[in-house]
């Protein structure tokens, strides 16, 4: 997939993923079972095993696919950007907003339950994560040239920290609409890296130059 924005499934074993998904972020992986996920998506939980050895397997596919994901879709943005890092910038942040915006329960799950995946599984994940951070960390410098690479990186870090605090922000309905939830986390990821890059925030007096300053 060469973005990190939500699709309806098209399969059935994409089906299983996305009900697999939303139960385990709700009630945890060992809350869930084979035979709730088979009736989520109108298979016996038996069913299940024609598609995944079991929910181990179902945990490594959802957590490293979604980091090949979000890799694969950065370095689509990056390459179709037209040469300006503003633009790209731009649309590796609005690509990760569609991620968190659309694919809650996967940051959950990311949170949750990263450590039960077996050790070449969450190596896996961990190293797709490590390229998926320096692909901003080298747009973000051509964007603000002020910015050291330790800067830059600890930057990226706390923006996805903002963009991925969606599943703490309330119910969707409780929220603004998805544009406008879009859009003011769009302001608050560009309002991050210019403080790192020590532009002023909006709304703050820019101080007056001194007399032989």
């Amino acid at each position: 997939m060469s973005n990190a924005q939500s699709t309806a499934p098209t399969s059935r074993r994409e089906q299983i993923l996305k009900e697999a998904a939303r139960l385990f972020a709700e009630r945890g992986f060992h809350g869930v079972g084979v035979d709730e996920i088979g009736a989520a998506v109108g298979i016996s939980g038996p069913g299940l095993y024609r598609h995944f050895a079991g929910k181990d397997a179902m945990l490594a596919e959802l957590l490293v696919g979604i980091s090949e994901r979000l890799l694969a879709g950065g370095r689509m943005r990056v390459t179709e950007g037209g040469g300006s890092p503003e633009v790209v910038l731009d649309a590796l942040i609005n690509g990760h907003i569609d991620f968190a915006l659309d694919d809650r329960p996967l940051i959950t799950l990311h949170d949750r339950e990263l450590d039960r995946l077996r050790e070449a599984d969450r190596k896996r994940v961990r190293q797709l994560q490590r390229q998926y951070v320096e692909l901003w960390v080298e747009v973000v410098r051509e964007v603000y040239p002020v910015c050291v690479e330790a800067e830059a990186r600890s930057a990226v870090h706390a923006v996805f920290g903002l963009l991925n605090s969606t599943p703490h922000l309330g119910r969707p309905g409780a929220l603004p609409g998805r544009t406008e939830m879009a859009e003011l986390l769009h302001r608050l990821a560009l309002g991050a890296f210019g403080a790192v890059a020590g532009e002023p925030s909006a709304g703050e007096p820019v101080a007056a130059s001194l007399p032989g300053a």
